[in-house]
């Protein structure tokens, strides 16, 4: 990494993530900025570092078809880990603006208080 204020706001370089070491190691070790990992071994910390995610992530096509095996998909379970299944979604509809303005969730609300009680200006402040 290169001295820079980048390192304290959480700004990391992209990240290029691979299935077989090709040479992309050799290829890529020194430019700086750029962090590489195996697909078998990701890591979310350094994905995401800090928490923030958002990070530019550059793929290779054998990574790509590899989160299959490892991850699975809705359809069927994972053949490199023993009984993972994907998470199912909670919800089907994730218009979250939409269902909070639908009538069913205004009616169940408390309604919204339009009186505002003012203090009374006294005429004279010495009484």
């Amino acid at each position: 990494m290169h001295a820079s204020k980048g390192k304290m706001r959480n700004r990391r370089g992209s990240c290029i993530i691979y299935n077989q070491d090709t040479c992309v190691t050799k290829a890529f070790r020194n430019i700086p900025g750029i962090t590489l990992q195996n697909v078998n071994k990701l890591n979310l910390l350094r994905l995401a570092p800090g928490g923030h995610v958002g990070r530019f992530c550059i793929w290779t096509e054998s990574a790509f078809r590899k989160l299959d095996e490892l991850y699975g998909t809705w359809r069927k379970p994972s053949s490199l880990k023993a009984g993972y299944n994907l998470p199912m979604h909670k919800m089907t509809n994730t218009d979250l603006s939409r269902i909070l303005k639908s009538e069913e969730i205004q009616k169940a609300l408390c309604t919204h208080k339009k009186k505002i009680n003012r203090r009374v200006l006294k005429k004279n402040p010495l009484k």
